[in-house]
């Protein structure tokens, strides 16, 4: 009888080999998941969702706006970008340019070298010591860290195409995406996350509330001034074109948040199931809060209203969810509800900037405007035993706990965000109309989707389609050798 081969043991379940002591599982395991459902949120969540809330001529070209920037910022990502906004510090708000593509840096333990605290306040030379709070070292791969951080970099791309939607350029929208992702979203990353001065300093965001939300509505406001406005006809009227599939897309974005506030103290820890609470929490009382004004002021509860609603309650807890307790997040859930409702609906209508610039899906309300108010609000509501968790400044509270100076770090970081998307979103956009143009021409957006990709969201004869037999294959050959197209077809817009 033949000698039964030796046991072979695969690499990757060799203790020391595939199974490195510092890997928890655990963590790697949660830490993908969120990934992947922040992820969902833009694709395919933001996808049908910007499909369906625009108008039916325009569906196909902001879906497609939207599942661009997903796939350039990753390839952006991980050739130079992850790096300048997690990697080592070249300038206090930047970090040095490189890829993420090598295998052994990929599998080694996750780190971001720039945030090691350092003691500033003296102590160091009595007690000995500089380091306050060590450098962030998840227990899990490098490659799950960038995964985690390119879906977040995409959902602000997306984000922010939202106040274009409707008139830009596409190929001016290409150009766009690695630009602004370079010279703007690398900046507020590494100064916030990446261990930049205000990482340092002590400013709050747990989640992006700022680096994704704040950032996004201010680019995308400057952004929608240099493109310009829609038509005239579209302005007018830009109704959905399929409120229940803008619903799905909703529910999608709502429930992936639970990776995008869940997933960020880097560990599958208490934090992260209490800030996937107070998500909801918020994002519930939000909506409710503005669908009770809509009520109120305008005798109909609005389906765009509440979806607004849950959209700012979810970017205002994003600062704080994992740093304010549950009676916090409903406190913030009305404030949210409430303020951009009066932003939106009444200051917008008196106000002559606010209606010169085509806000489309008027992020700068919804993201802008409710992420300054998260910021804020998380500098009031900072639990003292809950910042240990995730700020790198110890003994960090809010000043509803006795530290007002939170406040004005908080209003600090929120300034300096806005500065610097105007600023560099402006220089962007001129850049890019040097070489296209930033709107798109008039006969294109009298016409929509069929001008600019030759394709529909919706297949149906008749409606607006520029029939081609040779290319449509719904023919005979009788009616190929006669060029005689199927009645009801019509053949020119």
């Amino acid at each position: 009888m033949a000698t039964p081969p030796p046991f072979n043991m695969t690499t990757a379940y060799m203790p020391g080999l595939g199974i490195p002591e510092w890997l928890n599982k655990g963590d790697n395991a949660w830490q993908m998941v969120a990934a992947t459902l922040v992820g969902m949120q833009s694709v395919p969540g933001l996808v049908i969702l910007y499909g369906s809330i625009v108008k039916k001529k325009w569906a196909v070209n902001s879906a497609f706006m939207a599942l661009y920037a997903f796939a350039a910022v990753w390839l952006c990502w991980v050739t130079w970008a992850y790096q300048m906004s997690f990697g080592e510090q070249l300038v206090p708000f930047w970090g040095k340019a490189g890829h993420a593509l090598n295998q052994g840096a990929l599998l080694a333990q996750a780190g971001l070298p720039a945030t090691e605290h350092h003691y500033s306040d003296g102590t160091s030379k009595i007690l000995g010591i500089s380091v306050e709070t060590p450098a962030i070292a998840p227990f899990y791969p490098q490659a799950s860290m960038v995964y985690f951080q390119c879906v977040f970099a995409a959902i602000t791309l997306i984000l922010l195409a939202g106040s274009l939607l409707g008139r830009m350029n596409f190929k001016a929208w290409m150009l766009f995406v690695p630009l602004w992702l370079t010279f703007s979203y690398t900046i507020g990353a590494f100064s916030i996350w990446g261990g930049g001065f205000l990482f340092h300093w002590g400013v709050m965001d747990y989640s992006g509330g700022y680096v994704i939300h704040l950032s996004s509505g201010v680019a995308g406001f400057t952004a929608a001034y240099w493109v310009g406005p829609r038509s005239t006809k579209d302005r007018e009227r830009f109704p959905p074109n399929n409120v229940l599939l803008m619903l799905t897309g909703a529910g999608i974005l709502w429930m992936g948040w639970a990776g995008f506030n869940g997933g960020d103290p880097y560990s599958a820890n208490v934090d992260s199931s209490l800030a996937v609470l107070n998500t909801n929490i918020c994002a519930a009382t939000s909506l409710l809060v503005w669908t009770c004004l809509d009520v109120i002021f305008f005798k109909k509860p609005s389906v765009i209203g509440a979806v607004q609603g849950m959209i700012t309650g979810l970017v205002c807890i994003t600062p704080g969810a994992g740093l304010v307790q549950g009676w916090a997040a409903i406190l913030m859930g009305i404030v949210s509800g409430s303020v951009p409702w009066f932003t939106m609906m009444v200051v917008h209508k008196r106000s002559r900037l606010l209606q010169k610039v085509d806000d489309t899906l008027a992020v700068f309300h919804t993201h802008a405007v409710a992420g300054f108010l998260g910021g804020v609000t998380t500098g009031l509501f900072a639990h003292p035993d809950l910042c240990p968790m995730f700020l790198p400044v110890t003994n960090s509270k809010g000043a509803f706990y006795g530290n007002g100076m939170q406040i004005v770090k908080q209003v600090g970081g929120a300034l300096f965000i806005v500065s610097w998307n105007v600023v560099v979103t402006t220089l962007v956009c001129l850049v890019v109309r040097v070489v296209v143009p930033l709107r798109m021409p008039d006969d294109e957006l009298a016409i929509g989707d069929d001008a600019v990709h030759g394709e529909e969201a919706y297949a149906l004869w008749g409606d607006g389609e520029k029939y081609d037999s040779t290319k449509h294959g719904w023919y005979s050959e009788n009616e190929t050798e006669h060029n005689k197209a199927p009645s009801g077809v019509t053949q020119n817009v």
